[in-house]
Order: structure tokens, then sequence, then C-alpha cells
């Protein structure tokens, strides 16, 4: 055999070696990605771990996955992992916006051996800047881009090759997928979370609302609240202060959730507190308010209507703040609205509330509620109101407390039939007699 031909048979063994090193290499990049695809961690320690492996096999100086953000025009590519090898210490090299540009408008992958050189971005390109060469492919998942996986500074003198970009392509594409999976994860993740805090939120509300109606004299005491899907913060209560008082109050915490659910918490026992200490209604919301403003933010506030009924003298004093004015029909079935008092509870934190007072006759009937009534809306869009609401106060006057709430309820059923309940809707009457 001549020297040609065994210098010949010789390049090709080594030129076979070297295609079935290559070979194992992506081989074992492959694997190692697909490990981590696999595995159950979080989306940010599995793309880091991505990154990771390209570094190490595609010999690199740093690799970085930017996902796309369509709601920011401005600048749609954020960097969400960055790596780089560990024998460099440098500072983390960032994409131009030339060079980000140029991957979202042509979403095809992106080979620079020379970046100062190339006619495409050298004009774009600072002098001192870091990146020689780049290697940069999008992420794609079903015929969309999703993100960009790129590499910058390959440490061998022949650059970045046709197989580095055919290799990083397979991963981008397998990466993908997996930042897909872990994102779709994570979501359910967060909304089994929710659930579960609505949940208990709902279920705090519900402790919250009185156990037993107070039955005191003559007079009748009915309360119910249908709280919306989303759990918010209607709130009414009745505390019996001895034989002769009692207090009760209806309220709209704002918010919804837990937040919401803790803060009636807190409110009920600042009530409690002080009614139960002897405080009357005034002073009674003037501490409420207080406490409020100094321990929650400027966001959260209360609206509440409390009052006092003394079954010796039959009146009622009551202090209003800022909600919804309660009804008052007196036995000629004449209308006054309860709206003394002052602002809603958290606004300011030196508010002065006025105490109300009125007589609270044989066949007198005091109707409290949220704005949930008053508010509901039909297929039409339009609301209940407050008007409805006065006609059929006065249509069933003569029913029993609870009847009558049921009644009223029924008929902002049947006026919003079709239409999702978007508030709490809580009701409360108190009856006197003949």
């Amino acid at each position: 055999m001549s020297e040609a031909v065994k210098t010949d048979e010789y390049q090709k063994v080594v030129e076979e070696n070297k295609r079935l090193r290559t070979a194992v290499t992506e081989l074992s990049i492959l694997n190692d990605v697909a490990t981590t695809i696999t595995s159950t961690h979080s989306i940010e320690h599995i793309v880091d771990l991505i990154v990771r492996k390209c570094v190490k096999h595609l010999k690199v100086e740093q690799g970085a996955v930017m996902l796309l953000d369509e709601k920011n025009q401005s600048n749609p590519l954020k960097t969400m992992i960055r790596q780089q090898d560990t024998l460099y210490d440098m500072l983390p090299y960032r994409l131009d916006a030339q060079l980000t540009g140029w991957m979202l408008k042509h979403k095809t992958p992106l080979l620079v051996k020379d970046l100062k050189n190339d006619d495409r971005f050298k004009s774009f390109i600072d002098e001192d800047s870091p990146i020689k060469s780049l290697l940069g492919v999008p992420l794609v998942l079903k015929g969309k881009m999703t993100g960009v996986l790129t590499v910058f500074n390959k440490h061998t003198s022949e650059g970045f090759t046709d197989g580095d970009q055919r290799l990083l392509s397979i991963i981008a594409a397998q990466s993908a997928q997996i930042i897909e999976n872990a994102r779709l994860y994570l979501e359910e993740q967060n909304l089994m979370l929710m659930q579960e805090e609505m949940r208990l939120a709902a279920e705090t509300q519900i402790n919250l609302l009185p156990k037993s109606i107070p039955q005191i004299g003559d007079y009748q005491v009915a309360g119910k609240s249908i709280p919306a899907k989303d759990v918010g913060g209607d709130y009414y209560d009745f505390m019996q202060i001895d034989e002769n008082n009692f207090a009760f109050c209806l309220g709209d915490v704002s918010g919804k959730g837990m937040s919401a659910a803790m803060l009636m918490s807190n409110l009920q026992a600042t009530l409690r507190a002080q009614i139960l200490s002897g405080v009357n209604s005034t002073e009674t919301i003037t501490r409420a308010n207080t406490l409020l403003y100094q321990n929650t933010d400027s966001t959260k506030f209360v609206t509440l209507f409390l009052g006092i009924v003394n079954i010796k003298s039959n009146e009622i004093k009551y202090c209003n703040a800022g909600h919804n004015n309660p009804y008052h029909f007196d036995e000629s079935n004449q209308l006054k609205e309860l709206d003394a008092g002052g602002l809603i509870l958290g606004f300011q934190p030196d508010s002065s509330y006025e105490e109300g007072k009125i007589p609270f006759q044989q066949d007198d009937l005091l109707v409290l509620f949220s704005d949930g009534i008053t508010e509901a809306m039909n297929d039409k869009n339009e609301e209940f109101g407050e008007e409805r609401l006065t006609e059929l106060i006065t249509k069933y006057k003569s029913d029993d407390a609870y009847k009558m709430i049921d009644r009223i309820i029924d008929e902002v059923n049947l006026f919003t039939e079709g239409v999702a309940q978007s508030d709490d809707i809580t009701l409360m009457i108190i009856k006197r007699n003949a």
C-alpha cells in the first residue's frame, strides 16, 4: 500500500474518531438535558441546569436564557437565567438591543463568529464589548417563539460550528417544552394555593358570623349573609350586653380573601371588647377607627353601622361609619334613614363621630343591608337599587324578620337570574312586635 493511500486511510480514521467523539459528546449533553427535563425542580432550577450544561459541553464563557414577554413592547426579551464558566471571573454579558431585535424579527438561529466585524451588527457594537462570538437559537413551542437560548465566546480557535448550532437547536427545542411545562405546573400550584386560601378565608368568615341570635323581650332579630364566589368582607354580628341591652352591627371590609377575613376577625375582636366593657357606640367606633388606621395599610378600610338597643327605654343609639344608611320604618310606615356618624373606619386617624338616637316603638322595623343587595345587577346591567328594596320592605313588613329576609333575597335572586353574584349579600332585620 502506497504512503499516499496510508495517509488517506489514516485521515479517514482520524475524522471518524472525531465524528464519534462529537456524537458521544452530543449524546451526553442531550442525556443530561433529558435527565434535567424529567426532574421535579422549580422552573428556575431546571433552566439553570440546562444553561450550565450548555456552558460546559459547548466550551463557552457564558450562556443565558431569555424569555419573551409580549406585554412589554419596549423590552420584550428578559433574561431569566445566566451562567458562566467557573474558570473565568467576568461580568455577565448582555445581548445588545440590535441582537435581540434580530432574533425577534427572524426567529431563526444566529451564529456570529466575529461580532465586531459582522456586517449585520458591527456599527452597533461598542469597541470594548466583551462579546467576541455568539450562538443564539430561538425557543419555539407550537410554532410560537417563547424565548432565546444564547451562548457566548467559544473557547476553541475554530469558533462556533454548524454542529454547535444543530446541537443547541435540539437543546432549545427540548428546553422550550420543559420551560412551558414548568410554567404550567407553577400556575397550577399557585392556583391550588389560592383556592386553599379562599377556602380558609370563607371558613374564617363563616366562623365569625353569629352562632345564635339574642331573644330579648318583644324584639325579633334576624340576619343572613350569602358570600359571593370570591370571598368578600361582609360582616354582621349580635352581642348581648346585659338583660336590657344588646348591640348589633353590619359592615363591609375592603378586599377579598384571607386579608379581608383577618381584618374582619380583628374588627370583631375590637368591637366586642369595647362594647362588652360598656363603651357607647360612638366611642367604640372612634377606638376601632384608630386601631384600624394604625395597624393596616392605606388600602384597607371598613364601612360599619353599629347600634345598641335598650329594651327598657325602647330606643336605639347608633353610629354609622360610612355604611349604607339603614332604613327605619315606624308604625305609620314612615321611612327614616340612619345617617348620623362619620367617615369609614381606617381612612383618617383623627376622625370624629356623632351618635344618633331613635325611638323604637311597637311595629317599628329596622333594616340593615350591604351594597351586594342594592348594587346587584341583572343581565341588562340594571341595579336592583334602593327603590326596589324599600318597596319590598313595605310589601313584606307584616312578616316575621326571618321570612322577610328570605323573601327579599329571593327577589334579588330573581332579579339577577342568569348573572353570577359579584358581591356578598347581607341583610339584617330588627322588629318590635305589637
